[in-house]
């Protein structure tokens, strides 16, 4: 077990990264040494504005300089596979956002080289965190509602100029897919919830407003392996306010968001009881639970245990979103995982 405080790098001081360095800020055995960013003064800024006693170095390479023992990297999405890989061969621990790559060929370089050094990961899956995520996921394993059939979970978020990161989500190149640009916490969350290995998956989509240089809406139908089924999807060209959507149906209930069905809990129940908790409603980064995601983290590097969120546990969402990706591009066609 590591003594004293762990030093933190801060790389990229975009708008998620202010929410990683407050959870950072508010953790007693953390503090942020370091931060970098391309544009020097924009991180100079950074670290006033929050007050830090942080250096800012001038390029990634000088960050891995530091006498740090944690990267949290954020930036634009295809940094994060090359600054991952760079952080963890160095030594480092990995915060890292999502999506944490953009091909499967990024992805099994990130996943081979955190496993190569041994250091701890965790990926920006922060809903994970959210309490009405950890009530679901209680309830689950508690067996609530009895053997899970179904899963439903979708994303809808309508993206437009407003979005500071608008001008490089939009494309290609950076935001590659409506699924790996954010439909991926749907995703993970179908994952996470089903505690079950996708086998396979059909998905179509359209780009209703051509705002975006991708398909901006996407459904998809996955098979898990014990032969239950799911649904998932990411709606960007949505005119309406933020939805995360959880839909669980088993043999003895259902849970619906914050609603749950129990006859095998109450079997006098005559309608939906609701569970006092927090939604997630809200696409602000400042609303999700990083707090308690980076407390977690702090626990798992100190007591040298792996995160269930971790880069090896990672990989399998993205592996998910990029066969969706891989079946709207052949017209639906079902698309078998893993993927070779």
């Amino acid at each position: 077990m590591k003594k004293g405080k762990l030093k933190v790098a801060i790389s990229g001081t975009g708008w998620v990264s202010t929410a990683h360095a407050q959870a950072w800020l508010k953790s007693p055995q953390a503090e942020i040494a370091a931060v970098f960013d391309p544009q020097q003064d924009k991180a100079q800024r950074f670290v006033e504005t929050l007050g830090l006693a942080a250096r800012v170095r001038d390029s990634f390479a000088d960050l891995l300089k530091e006498d740090v023992d944690v990267v949290s990297i954020s930036g634009p999405h295809d940094v994060h596979t090359e600054q991952g890989i760079a952080a963890a061969l160095a030594g480092k621990h990995v915060f890292i956002e999502k999506p944490i790559c953009l091909s499967m060929e990024e992805n099994r370089a990130l996943r081979d080289a955190v496993k190569q050094a041994g250091v701890k990961s965790i990926v920006g899956f922060e809903a994970r965190w959210n309490a009405s995520f950890q009530n679901i996921k209680s309830m689950l394993d508690a067996g609530a509602i009895g053997k899970p059939f179904y899963y439903e979970v979708d994303y809808w978020n309508g993206m437009n100029p407003t979005y500071s990161g608008w001008n490089w989500i939009r494309t290609s190149k950076i935001g590659r897919s409506a699924m790996l640009s954010a439909g991926c916490h749907a995703v993970d969350a179908l994952r996470w919830f089903s505690g079950e290995e996708a086998v396979e998956v059909s998905a179509f989509g359209n780009n209703a407003r051509q705002m975006i240089e991708y398909d901006a809406n996407v459904v998809a139908i996955v098979r898990f392996r014990s032969g239950a089924i799911g649904k998932t999807s990411a709606l960007f060209d949505c005119n309406m306010p933020y939805a995360f959507n959880i839909d669980i149906i088993g043999l003895e209930g259902a849970l619906r968001d914050d609603r749950l069905w129990s006859r095998k809990l109450f079997p006098g129940q005559t309608g939906w009881a609701t569970v006092p908790t927090q939604l997630l409603d809200s696409g602000d980064v400042s609303h999700h639970p990083y707090e308690p995601q980076i407390a977690h983290f702090v626990q798992c590097i100190l007591e040298d245990r792996e995160s269930h969120c971790n880069v090896a546990d990672a990989y399998y969402s993205h592996e998910l979103c990029m066969a969706i990706d891989r079946s709207i591009e052949q017209g639906g066609r079902p698309i078998r995982l893993p993927l070779t």
